[in-house]
């Protein structure tokens, strides 16, 4: 608990930042996870072509 208090101290600016701003970027970050999760499951199955198909095409 020690260590994750000194490295919030460490960033409190992004951290009052986080607080204070009225925007977000959770939108982008499942779209990067999702991304993520896709390549991770595809991992030497198939090309880019499949790849791109998949992430075009994913609901």
């Amino acid at each position: 608990m020690k260590a994750f208090v000194v490295s919030l101290r460490h960033d409190l600016g992004a951290v009052q930042a986080a607080l204070d701003l009225p925007w977000t970027t959770s939108l982008a970050e499942g779209q990067i996870n999702r991304l993520k999760m896709l390549k991770r499951t595809m991992l030497g199955r198939a090309g880019f072509a499949l790849l791109r198909a998949r992430v075009l095409h994913a609901n």
